[in-house]
């Protein structure tokens, strides 16, 4: 076969991500001695083809075999580990270049090397770059500019990025995509907006850069807008980028007819089969509190990463169903899929969630026993969780004091909660001492604290507490629910005097709170630490602000429907025990979502068994 034949074959292999095919010609060349000519077309062919691939292992085999390197050669290998995300490699191949073949670098060398510090945000190397990419010959090549541009702005120094950027020639869609997302990205939407509006042909990978842009900073429905202005200009979606980034910002917005509209446009452009998109659906689903649809969006995946498989684990374990996510967590296993520290992070929290004390510790210790993963901070709080929640206070305890990690304030706070919770006071307050002593800064803590000093009696702690609070001028955040009721998502505020249907809502929790009465419903009131009586604690509890949602779902929307609510703070155990009642009273499922994870109510039981009930 002719040489220039088995180059456009390997080129072919590369576009279509055919390694097999490729493999098979890699061994025609081998056979036929081609490999050992000196021109080096072949082999770099090879090192490109297993690169874009995602075969990084291959591409250096093939790169360290070779007898004669050229530019070419090195800057495909950059390359390939750059597309395999590896750009530590990138950087620590580099200095071989000069050494071992006395190379200097060219401009796709300089692209890439900057590339690397990119996916690094790595600004200190990238300098370095920078310096010998000027005093190069290639210092006018505005491909290289581009990259800089795109390095500077994602490691925030916008101002160098701009420089950059004014510096070239000519100004390409690509340096200009670079510069918008930087801007979008780190709050100057003003400037992202002018400068997009100044060039001269806005693209599909201009409005890509920008709208994602706006997602990532959270200007989320500035992000829909354009969107939609998008669509009225007629630009033609031919990457599906951009729908993995409002799928992204539907879930951020808990916007479930929203992420379903965007869900019907990625079917009807036919991208339903990314990857990348399937994955940004199973986690907007989970997060908008539709697991099912998770479920089956994951299901018909035709291809998995590990990105697919985590979301679906973390799913089913933040809406109460530890089982599922242990047993996928055992066909991602079966599959040959590598876990990473946030599927760990699921799992412990399923453990956690029905108190597997022992399937939880046999997974924290997998983790660096069989996959080389390093526990964080995180990992240790969530295992704290599991232990502490599951009664074993004391070897929680140790676990924080002989953990590799200054406790910080949520570890504490974990093991105070869990004190509360299983009535051990003595332990309670030593640990609250503790936290005072460390100087608490999260309101959500000051508040545990003055309840567990509150607990025991001690009145003293909880003025001196209330006055620390005044001095740091900590609030607690105002409570509110919304209600997601497809056209309208009304918010509700605790304890406020004005919102609508009051009346009606008001009715209705009267009839019923008389029909939970009968049921044997006696409100909780120690969740109103406020100094009153008992008649106004009950009030409090009474204009919660899920309660409200929840009423003015029953009220609104159609018979039989799931009526789903997004708290911005946890769901106190009294409201916990009344929506129970109340998802039984109306044979009605009620999805809550609050600050830490899901709960599905039917038939007056909770997703938890009420080991989150509290």
């Amino acid at each position: 076969m002719p040489r220039s034949c088995l180059i456009h074959q390997l080129q072919q292999c590369a576009r279509r991500q055919a390694p097999l095919q490729g493999k098979k010609l890699h061994a025609l060349i081998l056979k036929t001695g081609l490999d050992q000519c000196a021109a080096p077309f072949l082999s770099n062919g090879l090192i490109d083809m297993y690169g874009k691939c995602r075969l990084p292992g291959d591409a250096l085999q093939v790169f360290d075999e070779m007898t004669h390197r050229d530019l070419a050669s090195w800057a495909s290998i950059f390359t390939a580990h750059n597309i395999a995300s590896l750009p530590r490699c990138t950087l620590s191949i580099f200095p071989n270049m000069s050494r071992l073949d006395g190379f200097d670098p060219d401009h796709f060398v300089f692209a890439s090397l900057v590339k690397a510090c990119a996916n690094l945000s790595d600004l200190r190397i990238g300098k370095q770059v920078h310096a010998q990419f000027i005093l190069s010959h290639f210092s006018g090549d505005d491909v290289v500019k581009s990259s800089l541009v795109d390095m500077y702005a994602k490691c925030g120094v916008l101002d160098l990025a701009r420089a950059v950027f004014d510096s070239s020639l000519f100004r390409n869609s690509i340096s200009s995509a670079a510069m918008i997302s930087g801007y979008a990205r780190h709050g100057r939407q003003c400037e992202a907006m002018k400068l997009f509006r100044e060039s001269p042909a806005r693209t599909l990978f201009m409005w890509t850069a920008l709208i994602s842009g706006m997602v990532q900073s959270g200007h989320l429905f500035d992000a829909f807008n354009l969107f939609i202005e998008m669509r009225k200009e007629g630009v033609e979606i031919e990457d599906p980028y951009i729908f993995s980034s409002m799928i992204g910002a539907s879930a951020s917005l808990v916007a479930l007819d929203l992420g379903k509209q965007v869900h019907g446009l990625v079917i009807g452009y036919g991208y339903e089969c990314s990857l990348f998109v399937s994955n940004a659906l199973v986690d907007m689903y989970s997060k908008c509190t539709d697991i099912l649809a998770a479920k089956t969006i994951f299901d018909g995946m035709v291809k998995r990463d590990v990105v697919s498989w985590t979301s679906i684990i973390v799913g089913m374990a933040q809406h109460g169903k530890a089982y599922d996510a242990l047993s996928l967590y055992d066909e991602m296993i079966l599959a040959g899929m590598k876990p990473n520290e946030v599927t760990f992070m699921g799992l412990i929290y399923a453990c956690s969630h029905v108190g597997l004390v022992e399937r939880g510790r046999s997974l924290f210790n997998s983790m660096t026993g069989d996959y080389g993963l390093n526990p964080s901070l995180q990992h240790y709080t969530c295992l704290l969780d599991l232990l502490s929640r599951s009664g074993l206070l004391d070897e929680a305890e140790n676990l924080l004091n002989t953990m590799p990690f200054e406790p910080d304030e949520a570890a504490w706070a974990a093991l105070l909660s869990a004190c509360k919770r299983h009535g051990n006071t003595e332990m309670g307050v030593r640990v609250a001492n503790r936290i005072l002593n460390l100087g608490p800064t999260d309101p959500s803590t000051c508040i545990l604290l003055s309840n567990i000093y509150a607990g025991a009696g001690m009145w003293e702690n909880v003025s001196k507490l209330r006055k620390l609070m005044a001095t740091m001028e900590v609030k607690k955040e105002p409570a509110y629910s919304c209600i997601d009721l497809g056209k309208e998502s009304p918010v509700f505020y605790a304890g406020e005097s004005s919102f609508p249907l009051k009346d009606e809502i008001f009715s209705l929790l009267r009839e019923l709170d008389s029909e939970m009465r009968r049921r044997g419903y006696t409100p909780d009131t120690t969740w109103v630490l406020h100094d009153m009586d008992r008649n106004e604690k009950e009030r409090q509890l009474f204009w919660h602000s899920e309660r409200l949602a929840v009423a003015y779902g029953l009220l609104k929307s159609v018979p039989g429907a799931v009526i789903r609510v997004v708290k911005n703070l946890r769901v106190c155990g009294d409201c916990h025990t009344v929506l129970k009642l109340i998802s039984g009273i109306t044979n009605r499922r009620i999805v809550v979502r609050d600050a830490t994870r899901f709960h599905h109510f039917k038939d007056g039981r909770c997703s938890c068994n009420d080991f989150w009930g509290e």
